[in-house]
Formats: structure tokens, C-alpha cells, sequence
């Protein structure tokens, strides 16, 4: 029987409370164990805050979007953040014997530097962006690609009314996989992604065949972090968030004015932003998070340590977190090449 700290951690995700409901019930039921929800990510273990979570806890939470424990993107490892020993001093004032993180790239990122301080931990990865290395899908996106996908169906009637080219605006910091995947699932006429940096006359020439062929309207899906070839569009701000990611977004406004501007066809654009990783997850999100939370604590009472829980096929397995986290898990080429077909 252990003693478990659980926390979220990142932008929120649907399926989080799946998790978490998850691994309390597999835990109690097949360990006895004992679990806390620490308040706020990161920031609740310094602050060595949490609440108990039992079976009750957790009742009802399969469907509920978002996270009961909250969420923050606080670094312990910043200036000043105190590092390892202050999160050990949080654990051991909550009498904790390990932790269960879940998040993304970040939160995770701090779960590896604790394991290599021999802090007991266990990984959870959690991203709408769906770029997380070693495992298959990360639950949420699932979730993300309908809700952009849905967006996109009720536009197209839209755009069709009007003659309109409508730019739509999706979630994807350095990965393309929502855009494309939802783009393809929406039957968009042009989709943009970071890993294939975009030529703005190019894109034009597609849109104008399209009314050269009697089609008065398009819609273009662009992943937030993507950018023209020539450098011309900075959608990066000035501010940072603690791990030393600047924000982005600003495509969809750019790239509004400068559809318009070269080719004079009437142009809007449409930021989908947080309503993706907002409210009730999907079916298939919620089986893979309940899986995710089952397969975690039962890695934590197998004694595996600084490891994540991944999906391989359709199997739950474990991989090492410093393996997981070593570099991001771009969008597949050959699914761009499949969009592709179906452009202009």
C-alpha cells in the first residue's frame, strides 16, 4: 500500500478526470492505496497542498471535461522554484511515498528531472497536440479533431453562402496533427502546419484555381505555429509562460489580410482556440485515459519508476520518460501527403 500524490498539469485536456478517476479506482481496488490530488500542478506540491481522493472522490467523472484537481504551468526548476528538494519537502508534508504526473512535454519534463533525483514517479501524457514521442495517440486529441472538424462542417455552408475563403485557425505549437487530421475529416481546400513552412503565393494560386473552376469558396486550416517560408509573419509575443515557451497565434489575422489582400477575394478567419480542449471528451478519449490511469498505478505498485504510460497498437505499455521526452513526435509525412491529394 503507498501513498500517492496526483497532479495535472499544463493546459487543460478532456479526459483528465478519466485518468484520475482511473488510476483511484484501480488503485483502492487492487493495492489499497491511498492517493491525494495536489492542487494546481507543481504549484501544489511546493505548496504542499492536496485533498484526499477516494472511490467516492472520483465518482462521476468519466464524462466531465477539464480537471477536479485544477491545473498551472509552474516550473519548480525556474529561479527560484526550489527544484527537487522543495518538492520533496511538499511530498513529505503530505506524507507522500510517489507521484503520478500528467501532463505534456513540460510537466512531464519536470517528472524527469525528478526521477533522476530518485523521486518515485510515473508519467501520464497528456497533450491535444498529440506530440508526445513513444506512444500513439495522447488522449484529448481525439477529442480536439472532432470539435475542429465539426467547426469546419458548419463553416463550409458558410463560406459557400458567401463566396467567402475562410481561414480557420487550430491548436499546434511545433506539431501539424489536428490541423491535418481535421482538415482531411472536414474536407478543407488548403491546410498550413509548422513542419512544412507554407508559400503565401502559392497557397493563392490554389485558392484562385478553385474559383477559376466555378468553387467560390475555400477553407484553409492552419495550425497556430505555422509560417510562411519567407519569415514574414512573427506570431510569437514578448511574454513567456515559466517553462520558456512564447505564445503564439496570429496566423489565422495574417493570413486573413493577406488572402485578401493578394488575390480580392472577400476573406475571414475563425480561432477555434481553447472550445478544442474544452467539455466532454469523446468516447475513444475517454477509453484511452481510463486505460492510461489504470496503466499507471499499476506500473507504480509494479515498482517501475520514471516511466510513462504509452499506447502501442492497442496495447498499454510503459516507456522511459527521458526516451518519451527526447524529442517531439512530428506530424506523419505520408498523412500530409494523403491531405494533399484534396488541396485547391
Amino acid at each position: 500500500m503507498a501513498r500517492i500524490g496526483l497532479l495535472t498539469g499544463g493546459g487543460d485536456c478532456p479526459g483528465l478526470n478519466a485518468v484520475i478517476r482511473g488510476i483511484v479506482r484501480q488503485g483502492v481496488r487492487e493495492y489499497g492505496d491511498q492517493f491525494v490530488g495536489l492542487r494546481h500542478g507543481w504549484a501544489g506540491v511546493l505548496a504542499g497542498e492536496g485533498r484526499e481522493l477516494g472511490v467516492q472522490e472520483v465518482s462521476g467523472l468519466l464524462t466531465r471535461g477539464g480537471t477536479i484537481l485544477g491545473s498551472s504551468r509552474t516550473n519548480p526548476y525556474r529561479d527560484g522554484g526550489g527544484g527537487t528538494e522543495a518538492v520533496k519537502a511538499g511530498m513529505e508534508k503530505l506524507g507522500l511515498d510517489g507521484l503520478i504526473a500528467i501532463g505534456g512535454e513540460d510537466t512531464l519534463g519536470v517528472a524527469r528531472k525528478l526521477a533522476a533525483d530518485d523521486v518515485p514517479v510515473i508519467g501520464v501524457p497528456k497533450t491535444i497536440d498529440n506530440d508526445i514521442a513513444c506512444t500513439d495517440y495522447t488522449f484529448g486529441f481525439d477529442t480536439a479533431v472532432q470539435v475542429a472538424s465539426d467547426a469546419i462542417d458548419r463553416l463550409h455552408t458558410t463560406a459557400e453562402s458567401h463566396d467567402r475563403v475562410i481561414v480557420v485557425e487550430v491548436m499546434g505549437r511545433h506539431a501539424g496533427w489536428i490541423a491535418c487530421s481535421a482538415g482531411i475529416a472536414g474536407g478543407a481546400h488548403a491546410i498550413l502546419v509548422p513542419e512544412r513552412p507554407f508559400e503565401l503565393d502559392q497557397l493563392c494560386d490554389q485558392i484562385r484555381a478553385r474559383h477559376a473552376r466555378g468553387r467560390n469558396f475555400s477553407i484553409v486550416v492552419a495550425s497556430e505555429g505555422a509560417a510562411p517560408k519567407d519569415g514574414s509573419l512573427s506570431a510569437r509575443e514578448d511574454d513567456v509562460d515559466e517553462f520558456g515557451h512564447p505564445r503564439l497565434g496570429g496566423v489565422g489575422a495574417w493570413l486573413e489580410h493577406e488572402i485578401e489582400r493578394v488575390t480580392g477575394f472577400e476573406t475571414r478567419m475563425v480561432v477555434l482556440g481553447h472550445v478544442q480542449r474544452g467539455g466532454t471528451p469523446t468516447a475513444y478519449d475517454r477509453v484511452l485515459a481510463t486505460r492510461y490511469g489504470v496503466g499507471a498505478i499499476d506500473a507504480y505498485n509494479r515498482g517501475e519508476r520514471g516511466m510513462m504510460v504509452a499506447l502501442r497498437g492497442t496495447e498499454i505499455i510503459t516507456v522511459p520518460l527521458a526516451e518519451a521526452l527526447a524529442e517531439p513526435k512530428l506530424l506523419d509525412p505520408d498523412l500530409f501527403r494523403t491531405a494533399e491529394v484534396f488541396f485547391g
